[in-house]
């Protein structure tokens, strides 16, 4: 029975200062779109498009007395903050087979935001959709359907000096691991979990989530939370190559995998594979 989930749709990265974050991710090798400011609220952002998934940076551009979650998740750090998962048609249909697995979906809400084109303002538009938090643990999370996808992956947005194609995993840090299994066994299926020697895997359709343990998490950030971020690069040593011209500091893990540190990236540790 399918639960309505197809993935991961974006992550959502904190940040204090918005425009020195556009900065510092456009030196990294990435191209964000234009500003998106949230209708009737306070914040705005900037998007790292991919083909089917990006990154959202998140920031303040005026005081906002509703974004609690927000204000105080930066008032202890930068970096990212939660996971948005995209449905598989529609945020209705998703509630109809969360609901159908004993799950317990708000129902979906609307939100817009305006994106400031040269040309003019256009709206993005999603559906939004939370579960309550014990049924998804250790991990900040809702479902975002995109209305108007034609408005944030235009050609021009999706291509990436760095070589970065889309998200491949999200590493979390949890007190204990395996207890989660239960909960995320509910919600996507027996056969998308794995235990393994990192803690508990979950497939998610197109990502996965890796739950650790803190000590194997390489962070002093405590649980629960997301540690890093795993991105799919087209050509590692094109992507170490053009890091390097850039001045990145970044370093080569024994499996190959490029490592960048959160002081180059608003806080988030990026692992590049």
């Amino acid at each position: 029975m399918s639960n309505g989930i197809a993935g991961i749709d974006h992550i959502i990265i904190g940040v204090r200062d918005l425009e020195a974050a556009r900065l510092g991710w456009q030196r990294l090798g990435f191209t964000p779109t234009p500003r998106g400011r949230h209708i009737g609220q306070g914040t705005a952002n900037y998007c790292i498009m991919f083909g089917r998934d990006y990154l959202e940076l998140l920031g303040f551009v005026e005081r906002d007395e509703h974004a609690h979650r927000l204000e105080n998740f930066l008032s202890q750090r930068e970096g990212p903050m939660s996971v948005a998962f995209a449905p598989e048609r529609d945020a209705d249909g998703t509630a109809v087979a969360l609901n159908a697995r004993g799950l317990h979906p708000s129902a979906p809400r609307a939100l817009g935001r305006a994106l400031e084109l040269p040309e003019g303002a256009v709206t993005p538009r999603f559906s939004l959709l939370n579960l309550p938090p014990e049924e998804t643990p250790a991990l900040d999370c809702f479902i975002c359907g995109q209305l108007t996808p034609e408005l944030v992956r235009r050609p021009p947005w999706l291509d990436h000096p760095n070589g970065v194609t889309g998200i491949k995993a999200v590493h979390l840090a949890a007190d204990d691991p395996a207890a989660l299994a239960p909960a995320y066994r509910r919600l996507f299926g027996d056969d998308r979990i794995a235990t393994t020697v990192r803690g508990v895997e979950v497939d998610t359709a197109r990502n996965t989530l890796v739950f650790s343990r803190p000590a194997l998490s390489g962070t002093d950030i405590p649980p629960p939370a997301i540690t890093a971020l795993e991105l799919s690069v087209a050509d590692r040593a094109a992507t170490a190559a053009y890091l390097a011209r850039a001045g990145v500091a970044f370093m080569q893990l024994p499996d190959g995998r490029l490592a960048i540190a959160p002081n180059e990236a608003t806080g988030t540790s990026l692992l590049l594979s």
